[in-house]
């Protein structure tokens, strides 16, 4: 298979050592360890190299083994698509059923707790935040993201995560609401994004998803910052296509990013 993959006019090899050679810094954010097992290898290539379809394929016929690259690269793959509404809330929805019987046969690991709560997360933006509340999506992903971050402190993009969902509480229910129901709360908000900047502080999906939050937690208020980190991520040197994609979304400054 190959290892090679265009992705916004920049590609991507992570053949042979490469994958290796870069691992570390690949996974910055979600402090994934590095994987014996070839094939999980293989899948990761795939994601990395931008090969989202390939990479979710490769790995769910791993079982749980290959969930975390299966779900992370679903959620990827589905983050920046506006057509298909249909099909990709099937794709979401096998992600959560490989996400499920994945944590139940692997309960200590961090990225499959992390990954489940990211692809819940996607799905409840495609039908709808208050929607996803009603029906007690909120509730699974706060406890998927409050595991991962045990199981694993420094993980950052779960940091960012767990503080994108206390601002998407607040900004759909307010402060008085989302805190009684949810516990959410700006301070907190913060504490999380924080954390995740200082953990990560040269992952674009990171600095990306702070700058969405803070927009969420007031326009008014934090847009300047806001702006400021849309600035610097549309600046950095991508590592691999996931990157390479947040990169080129922040510099297209989208509505409702500033």
């Amino acid at each position: 298979m190959t290892s090679r993959h265009r992705q916004k006019d920049i590609e991507f090899d992570f053949s042979g050592s490469a994958l290796a050679t870069h691992w570390k810094q690949l996974h910055e954010g979600d402090r994934e360890p590095w994987p014996e097992d070839s094939r999980v290898q293989e899948a990761w290539r795939a994601f990395h190299s931008g090969d989202f379809p390939t990479a979710v394929k490769l790995g769910s016929a791993l079982g749980a083994a290959g969930a975390a690259v299966a779900n992370k690269a679903a959620a990827v793959q589905t983050l920046y698509q506006e057509r298909g509404g249909a099909k990709i809330l099937q794709m979401l929805e096998a992600a959560i059923s490989r996400g499920e019987h994945a944590v139940a046969e692997r309960p200590d690991d961090a990225n499959i707790h992390y990954t489940l709560a990211l692809v819940l997360g996607r799905y409840s933006q495609r039908i709808s935040i208050l929607n996803a509340l009603a029906q007690g999506l909120g509730t699974k992903v706060r406890s998927h993201l409050q595991r991962a971050l045990e199981l694993e402190p420094h993980h950052a993009e779960a940091h960012v995560a767990m503080g994108l969902f206390h601002a998407e509480i607040l900004n759909k229910l307010g402060a008085i609401a989302g805190g009684l129901t949810y516990g959410a709360s700006k301070d907190e908000a913060l504490e999380h994004f924080k954390r995740a900047s200082r953990l990560a502080p040269g992952s674009p999906s990171v600095q990306l998803e702070k700058a969405h939050g803070l927009l969420l937690l007031g326009p008014t208020r934090h847009g300047a910052e806001a702006r400021a980190i849309l600035a610097k991520v549309a600046s950095l040197r991508p590592h691999d296509s996931m990157e390479a994609q947040d990169i080129a979304y922040a510099s297209r400054d989208p509505a409702g990013m500033s």
